[in-house]
């Protein structure tokens, strides 16, 4: 059984930084797009960036484009999300998921509902708090 965890949430100040780890304990054909989600008070899950475990592809959601950056250790299969000039809006649960490969382009797009179900493997989350 796949097993997917995250961890390194916790509270930044506006312009702050944190860093989340997703570590994903079997990469298979069906667990090799990483990808990352949040769920920020009364709104939908949404995607924010995916990244192919084997690859440099990543994509991120027009939100935080420029602002996230994705690094990978390939010997710990841990992928790191890296959030950088953080914002209030940026507060939330946030979600690592591992699936098939080729749902990663569209993970910045994806619904609630559609994440649920192509992405089969889920961690409990961590909580980003972004406030002054």
């Amino acid at each position: 059984q796949v097993q997917v965890a995250e961890s390194g949430g916790g509270s930044a100040q506006p312009g702050g930084s944190l860093t989340l780890s997703c570590i994903v304990s079997q990469y298979t054909s069906d667990t090799s797009c990483v990808a990352w989600f949040r769920q920020s008070p009364g709104k939908e899950r949404e995607g924010v960036a995916g990244v192919y475990a084997t690859s440099r592809s990543m994509y991120f959601a027009d939100s935080v484009k420029g602002r996230f950056t994705i690094s990978q250790d390939p010997a710990k299969n841990t992928v790191y999300l890296h959030l950088n000039s953080l914002k209030p809006e940026d507060t939330g649960m946030y979600h690592c998921a591992a699936g098939p490969y080729y749902v990663c382009s569209a993970v910045p797009q994806m619904s609630s509902a559609g994440a649920r179900r192509k992405f089969q493997y889920w961690g409990q989350g961590t909580q980003v708090t972004v406030s002054s």
